[in-house]
């Protein structure tokens, strides 16, 4: 009985020296975040939208794929794109089909109860544009009792209704600053990137642009993550936040929207 009692009491010595002596196994990157696929940063996009994300010659590109690539390069993971229609895009986080939502989403009370949001890689300033030749409108307070070309629906047409602009409804923002060009419209108001995305595709377009300054409460589009995601929603607004410290945010935007929407 002592001879057993020995031999269990040696392994026991030599099982806790051999613990003693080990190191702790090394995390694969990304191991610490609830990642759809190991090693790899599962973003959602439409692959629709231009200048944002968008289809050419056969090759997903855009300014939120090229700053996703660069956010999942900070990260040390791989960049994955799955691409959704619009109306199930967010939802598509609920049943863990991707990490990451990069389409312009702004936060919203509603979205912020359920989703977590990271920070800013847009400003979200709107702006008002008129024909060149207006002089009657020369910044928002002019707006009152002019035919302003706004989806109805819309945040663009509550807040002209507000500054009393007579709303004129449109399809869709091609359509607004076509019935301006025309003279059936005085103007519109959008989002500063929408803007600058038209005019970078038809620099001869018949517009300019007026700021609005802080009369409208500015939308920046931000990542989108599940409510499980804090380590991760942690380290992409870290990522962020550096890209935007060393120019490359800036550069992207200038790149795709000709002008640089992050500020």
């Amino acid at each position: 009985m002592k001879k057993w009692l020995l031999a269990l009491t040696s392994l026991v010595l030599l099982g806790a020296l051999a613990a003693c002596g080990s190191k702790p196994a090394s995390k694969d990157a990304g191991s610490d975040m609830k990642l759809v696929t190991p090693k790899t940063l599962t973003i959602g996009l439409e692959g629709t939208y231009q200048p944002y994300s968008y289809h050419e010659n056969g090759k997903l590109t855009g300014f939120e794929v090229e700053l996703g690539k660069k956010i999942a390069a900070e990260l040390n993971l791989k960049p994955k794109f799955v691409e959704t229609k619009w109306d199930s895009l967010i939802a598509g986080l609920d049943v863990n089909k991707y990490d990451l939502i990069l389409n312009n989403v702004a936060k919203t009370p509603e979205r912020a109860a359920k989703y977590r949001f990271t920070a800013p890689y847009t400003s979200g300033k709107s702006q008002l544009a008129v024909k060149k030749d207006n002089t009657t409108i020369k910044s928002i307070t002019d707006i009152k009792g002019k035919k302003m070309a706004q989806s109805v629906t819309s945040n663009n047409a509550a807040n002209v209704k507000k500054m009393g602009g007579v709303i004129v409804p449109v399809e869709g923002f091609a359509q607004s600053v076509t019935l301006i060009e025309q003279g059936r419209a005085e103007g519109t108001v959008n989002e500063a990137a929408a803007f600058y995305s038209y005019l970078k595709q038809q620099p001869n377009a018949d517009i300019k642009l007026i700021s609005v300054g802080n009369a409208f409460k500015a939308n920046p589009a931000r990542g989108l993550l599940r409510k499980d995601e804090g380590t991760l929603q942690k380290k992409v607004t870290q990522a962020i936040e550096k890209l935007r410290k060393n120019g490359q945010l800036g550069q992207l935007s200038k790149k795709y929207f000709g002008s640089d929407i992050t500020k």
